[in-house]
């Protein structure tokens, strides 16, 4: 494994809050052949194709443990336990149509989940580092066509965009209350707050994703149904914002007082497309299949245009996204057309590998 970390997360303890989940199995696998000690806390896998579970990582990590970040008790046991140095917390309802039907949950999730989480480290003397997961979705989107900053309003039309915003301001006051950097001498922690874009890959398969969606209908030799095909995302490799987050956490080790605030990680200008070039750009790599327009006047709301300024990122961490739209897209797809027929988790690291080449 090329390790751009330089040994850095070797033997460290490190808490992955929504291992079982898309982003945290990948997570997972990348810390685990880094050397880390890694405990997961997290429900079940989605499905039993789930990257977590095909990937076979849950048997390699530190700890596999399901819990519910909900439970703010048990949260403590395991910290107390466990004793992580660094925590990622990545648990989350993530989806924003099923956010309309069951927006308590959601709101339960994603912004007590959240303070349950800061918690666990308030209480915790081994936790040094904590990166709070939220999304790009955190901003009041105003459909501009230029990119957020970090020090723009939080907000949210939809029940989950709105509970990342919330449970924004949640860190914020956390960090100002208990974990200023003005007084880190006392408490020993930084917390930091990372958002990204619409993030793909291999091994997701959630409702109301477009890739996803795209593999399922191609597998069953159906055209795939594209309900939005003029909104713009800025489409991202999962590996683009993990690494963003692995080098975040490695820097406020090293200056726990300097970094310790929101940080955007997203795509490269050109990869910003709609919905319809990337299913478009999905068929061309899969070597088959049709889309179907199936925009609805009348279907629930959910943002056109959202952009990422990635500025900040670039000039004060020296990270950047590798990959364009095409590699990106053709990379998440290669690990569709081999989980069947090969090894899941050497199919992980080879990309990974393959990543950190570029």
């Amino acid at each position: 494994m090329i390790d751009i970390f330089n040994a850095f997360y070797h033997g460290k303890r490190v808490l992955v809050t929504g291992h079982t989940g898309f982003k945290g199995s990948w997570l997972s696998i990348w810390l685990h052949e880094l050397g880390a000690e890694v405990i997961g806390v997290s429900q079940d896998p989605f499905s039993e194709r789930d990257n977590f579970m095909l990937s076979g990582i849950g048997k390699k990590i530190k700890a596999d443990i399901r819990a519910d970040i909900r439970d703010g008790e048990r949260m403590k046991e395991i910290f107390r336990e466990y004793q992580p140095e660094i925590v990622f917390h990545l648990a989350a309802q993530p989806l924003v149509r099923l956010s309309y039907e069951i927006p308590v949950d959601t709101y339960q999730t994603n912004v007590m989940g959240t303070i349950n989480i800061l918690e666990a480290i308030r209480l915790a003397d081994s936790v040094k580092v904590g990166i709070m997961i939220t999304t790009d979705k955190c901003y009041e989107n105003k459909e501009q066509i230029w990119g957020y900053r970090e020090n723009e309003p939080m907000g949210g039309y939809d029940p989950y965009s709105s509970s990342k915003g919330a449970a924004e301001i949640a860190i914020a006051s956390w960090r100002n209350s208990f974990f200023n950097p003005v007084r880190y001498e006392k408490h020993g922690k930084s917390i930091a707050s990372v958002r990204a874009g619409n993030v793909i890959g291999g091994g997701d398969w959630a409702l109301d994703r477009i890739i996803p969606d795209c593999i399922k209908a191609l597998e069953a030799g159906r055209a795939i149904d594209i309900r939005s095909p003029k909104a713009i995302r800025p489409w991202q490799h999962v590996l683009e914002p993990l690494s963003g987050y692995m080098t975040l956490a490695q820097k406020m080790w090293n200056e726990p007082t300097k970094y310790c605030e929101g940080w955007n990680f997203g795509p490269k200008a050109e990869s910003i497309s709609t919905v319809w070039e990337v299913a478009t750009k999905v068929i061309e790599n899969y070597g088959s299949g049709e889309l179907r327009d199936l925009s609805d006047p009348d279907a629930l709301h959910e943002a056109k245009l959202l952009m990422l300024d990635i500025s900040k990122a670039k000039f004060l961490l020296g990270w950047e996204p590798r990959m364009d739209i095409n590699r990106t897209v053709e990379l998440t797809v290669d690990w569709y057309k081999r989980y069947r027929r090969e090894r899941v988790y050497d199919v992980c690291v080879g990309q990974i590998e393959e990543y950190l080449e570029k």
